[in-house]
Order: structure tokens, then C-alpha cells, then sequence
């Protein structure tokens, strides 16, 4: 009886300790994600102000009479 308790306490405490590495990597990619997610946001803004800046460059051209 006492090899059983001891192999279910062992096998709880593999448990625990597994748990508590995937909430470590759970937060540290919860982390990831979110400084990702920033990065997306501005690298759009950039590409939404390049685009604007290209427009305004192309209305500038004239145009030719082929």
C-alpha cells in the first residue's frame, strides 16, 4: 500500500511540476505574442503611411499622351 502512495505521489509531483512548466511557457508565450502583436500594429501604420506617401508621389507624375 505504502509503494502505491509513494509511486501516486510521484507521479502528483511530475504532474505539478509539469503543470507549472507549461504555465511558465504559456506566459512567456502569451508575452511573445503580444510584442508581436505591437510589432504588426506599427510595421502597419508604416506600411499605411508609405502607401499614402506613394499616392501623393504618383499624382505628381503627369501623365502621358501615348
Amino acid at each position: 500500500m505504502d509503494s502505491e502512495l509513494d509511486g501516486l505521489e510521484e507521479k502528483l509531483a511530475q504532474l505539478l511540476r509539469r503543470l507549472e512548466a507549461l504555465r511558465d511557457e504559456n506566459r512567456e508565450l502569451r508575452q511573445q505574442l503580444a510584442s508581436r502583436t505591437d510589432e504588426n500594429a506599427r510595421l502597419g501604420e508604416k506600411l499605411g503611411a508609405a502607401r499614402t506617401r506613394i499616392e501623393a508621389l504618383l499624382k505628381q507624375i503627369p501623365e502621358t499622351e501615348s
